[in-house]
């Protein structure tokens, strides 16, 4: 264990409600490894599909290793801090506003951050864009519920697979180009990476081989500071902390959309921003490390 550490007892949370919980699982699993390697005490504990958990006597710091509805909504940090648990990632604000695409392209959107043109629908609202259009739930990760359509025949099955995820969803102009995505740990911003696969969805971001990371994305040096710095502006417009992950379309003419960020990234032996990190020059035990110790206080009076 190196020498600045805040804590010693952590818990790792993982589990949870969400249609993200295998993912959680693997993720909370990792990190606990991760963090024992460090020579942290860690104590995994495993939040139920009710949402309950019970954190061990003697906790002192969270890992919030959950994704999707109550790990990544801010509802568990909440929680945390109403019993003085300090806790990696965002703040229970922070967390609902970057998790609720209603909320957080908006704020993209005012904050000057190129973002695609997008609409929020409820049942009965006519879709203005043209398409190619991207339909996604508001309040899910990891691609769950996400369609492209690019035929109006396509549509209605499109809208009906988002709103089982809920009665709002995010209809957004399809940038054709490369899928990137760029971490940001703390102040850090970590290499740029382009993700080699047709269609970046659950499967593909959870089976090993389906899609490459290539790291660091083969573009030009300018256009690799620029989705940086887009980046780090969509983490402070948010106001996250700790951690995050950014997607981002390149489009063939240079221009760059920022899609969505995401306060809980993977932690599975196929994530992203623990590639990113690696790249960096951070082994798997220290990204663990410098995000725990970037740990939001609790506010217990």
């Amino acid at each position: 264990m190196s020498g600045k550490t805040r804590f010693q007892t952590v818990a790792v949370l993982l589990g949870g409600p969400s249609s993200e919980r295998a993912v959680s699982l693997r993720s909370g699993a990792a990190v606990a490894r991760g963090l024992r390697e460090r020579g942290y005490e860690v104590h995994e504990v495993l939040v139920g599909e009710d949402c309950t958990f019970e954190l061990p006597p003697g906790t002192q710091a969270a890992f919030v290793a959950m994704h999707g509805q109550f790990g990544e909504d801010g509802s568990i940090q909440a929680l945390l801090r109403q019993q003085g648990i300090p806790h990696t990632g965002s703040s229970p604000e922070a967390s609902a506003r970057a998790f609720d695409k209603s909320q957080s392209k908006p704020v993209m959107a005012a904050a000057g951050i190129r973002t695609p043109a997008f609409q929020l629908l409820r049942e009965g609202d006519e879709r203005t864009l043209p398409l190619p259009v991207v339909v996604k739930p508001v309040r899910q990760g990891s691609s769950v519920g996400i369609s492209r359509v690019f035929h109006e025949t396509e549509w209605a099955g499109a809208c009906s697979a988002a709103r089982v995820h809920g009665d709002v969803v995010l209809v957004e102009e399809f940038i054709p180009g490369r899928e990137l995505t760029v971490g940001v740990v703390g102040d850090v911003v970590l290499p740029v990476i382009e993700i080699a696969s047709d269609f970046f969805d659950y499967h593909a971001k959870y089976t090993p081989g389906v899609a490459a990371h290539l790291i660091p994305a083969d573009i030009p040096a300018e256009t690799a500071q620029k989705c940086q710095a887009a980046a780090l502006a969509t983490f402070r417009a948010l106001g996250c902390a700790g951690m995050g992950r950014v997607d981002i379309r390149l489009r063939e003419d240079g221009a760059i959309f920022v899609l969505e960020l995401n306060n809980i990234p993977g932690f599975t032996e196929v994530s992203l921003l623990p590639d990113a990190a690696r790249v960096h020059g951070w082994a798997f035990p220290e990204l663990c490390e410098r995000i725990l110790n970037m740990a939001e206080p609790g506010i217990r009076d």
